[in-house]
């Protein structure tokens, strides 16, 4: 007995259906990942503004890193970030030129940075790198250089030669800084952020503790100012 067979028109109509359902999935993904603002692992969940993670003490978070501002502020803002990761990368641009020029610069904030270098090996040679410019007073200023120059994820922007060119760009002592990376002399202090930030729930980049509380993601100055303020408040 003859069977009938579909003809290829009819298994190719069967299958527009569910690959408009796929195709749209995928896009909804992409739209909320990007939308986050932040860089994570995929079976990471992270909270927000708000969050409801406890607040800790910001004098364990602060330990001794790179920070801009009076030691005495009000507030502080400790910052854990990777410097391939393209959220921080934004929240660098908009939100942090913004808090210093608003609140650091007043008196009213202290702003510290500190390294979550997850996302490979050119994070973490990043890190590093910034902070042998530390040891000649130039953390800043490489942070600047670093984020100026993000292009993907461990595909050679920072890879440990041109971390060297960026050191000369900003005249620092290169046979110093070299020794200084070559010698991974702070790959310790790297991998104590990392394990500071991942005991304290970090998973995520960039994530803020704002006097001890976490704010997660890129958020912007409208965002952020708000809570400061509020924080501001509580000190007077």
């Amino acid at each position: 007995m003859d069977t009938e067979t579909p003809s290829s028109g009819a298994q190719s109509n069967l299958l527009i259906p569910a690959s408009i359902i796929v195709a749209g999935v995928m896009i909804a993904f992409a739209v909320l990942y990007a939308g986050g603002g932040f860089n994570k692992r995929p079976s990471d969940t992270v909270a927000g503004i708000g969050a409801t993670t406890p607040k800790v003490d910001v004098s364990n978070i602060a330990d001794d890193d790179p920070a801009l501002g009076d030691p005495k502020a009000p507030v502080t803002i400790v910052e854990f970030s990777d410097f391939q990761c393209p959220f921080c990368g934004r929240f660098h641009k908009e939100t942090e030129p913004k808090i210093i020029d608003n609140y650091v610069k007043t008196g009213k904030v202290r702003f510290v940075y500190r390294d979550f270098a997850f996302l490979g090996a050119e994070s973490s040679d990043a890190a590093m790198a910034a902070d042998c410019a530390n040891e000649q007073g130039k953390f800043w200023e490489y942070h600047d250089y670093l984020f100026a120059r993000q292009s993907g994820e461990n595909q050679g922007a920072f890879a440990r030669e041109r971390l060297k060119e960026f050191a000369a760009a900003l005249n620092l002592d290169t046979s110093r800084f070299n020794s200084c990376l070559d010698g991974e002399k702070y790959r310790s202090e790297v991998e104590k952020d990392m394990n500071d930030a991942r005991a304290l729930g970090v998973n995520a980049t960039p994530t803020s503790f704002l006097n001890g509380s976490p704010v997660v993601g890129a958020v912007s100055f409208s965002e952020l100012q708000p809570l400061i303020d509020k924080e501001l408040a509580k000190k007077k």
